[in-house]
């Protein structure tokens, strides 16, 4: 198996989506445009590998047509591919009988193969491994506290120091779904370090790359002047600051407030949706109830009460004076000429 220094010409993108999910984040990926998948698999962008890519949801091809590339994976006569996964991953092992989630059919049993089954064979063998998601990065909604299936994100089913053939880390994409782009430019990220023009991705402590994720929605939030200023909406419609509505944006690492959602447009709190957090480990039990204010918010809102508003009125103030020309360019009345 080739490793991050030794160019790679051709790559396949193996996308496991049979995970405990409802295929939000390649239906997400469909929107990005910086770059838009169709430029990824396309070869439109320069010194990056051909590119296959193996999706359900994508594919032309169905049934055991489609599954062939993964059981091809699995017996090593596909070349180097990216593994991305998208769901959470069940705990197969809590139960006497049954499955929680399969892909494709044993030709030897007729059995349903389990998706946990797939990861483990393909895992060893990928060039990189990619979680797509929330519920494949840390186990999202479906591993709540109490849940039947135990399931749990890609790092905690590997293990978090867990690396591919290649010596690269999992590379986690949070987002409920994913955020479009993010998605396609960290698949560019590593296409491009597949063929020897860019260094590997530099992961958090998290495992998401750290381009995207070090800075939080609040400091790239459109309303984050109003925050600043004290001026917080008490009601959905308003264009002030959501945080005593619920928002958790000055503490979730979450570029969707700059990035936009798709073309740059919207953003959860761009468009008055309050931030839950789910770009982050915690999430959802951590962030919940939604639509409570943040504890922390209570004292940190107040703090900035205590000067928010006497900014305010000040900048009002030099405002007001700088709307004004200054004194010089008043030319003085000029009285009107008499005929004579």
């Amino acid at each position: 198996m080739a490793s991050p220094l030794e160019p790679i010409s051709e790559i396949h993108i193996l996308w496991l989506n049979a995970g405990l999910s409802c295929d939000g984040d390649t239906i997400a990926m469909t929107a990005g445009s910086q770059p838009s998948i169709e430029d990824l698999i396309s070869g439109a962008i320069p010194w990056t590998p051909k590119v296959h890519l193996h999706n359900a949801f994508l594919a032309m091809e169905n049934g055991d047509e489609f599954v062939k590339y993964f059981t091809l994976a699995v017996e090593g006569k596909l070349g180097p591919f990216i593994l991305v996964v998208e769901g959470s991953i069940p705990d197969e092992t809590n139960k006497p009988d049954g499955y929680w989630a399969t892909f494709g059919t044993d030709p030897q049993t007729g059995q349903p193969i389990k998706t946990c089954d797939w990861i483990d064979r393909l895992a060893p063998q990928a060039w990189a491994v990619v979680a797509s998601g929330t519920c494949a990065a840390y186990g999202g909604i479906h591993a709540m506290e109490g849940n039947p299936t135990g399931c749990m994100g890609l790092p905690d089913y590997l293990g978090w120091t867990w690396k591919s053939k290649a010596g690269i880390p999992i590379v986690c994409v949070p987002g409920c779904p994913v955020q479009p782009d993010n998605m396609t430019q960290t698949l560019l990220e590593l296409l491009y370090a597949a063929s020897g023009y860019a260094p590997m991705i530099a992961l958090d402590q998290a495992l998401r790359p750290k381009t995207l994720f070090s800075q939080t929605v609040h400091e790239g939030c459109d309303r984050g002047g109003y925050y600043e200023q004290a001026e917080f909406a008490e009601e959905y419609g308003s264009r002030l600051c959501i945080v005593k509505l619920g928002c958790w944006g000055p503490v979730v690492q979450c570029n969707v407030a700059q990035r936009g959602w798709m073309g740059g447009i919207g953003g959860c709190p761009n468009v008055g949706g309050i931030c839950i957090g789910c770009t982050m480990p915690g999430f959802p039990e951590k962030f919940m109830p939604f639509m409570d204010q943040p504890p922390g918010s209570l004292l940190s809102s107040s703090a900035v009460m205590t000067y928010g508003r006497a900014i305010h009125a000040l900048r009002r103030f030099t405002q007001a004076s700088l709307n004004r020309e200054p004194s010089w360019r008043k030319k003085p009345k000029i009285p009107a000429r008499v005929p004579q």
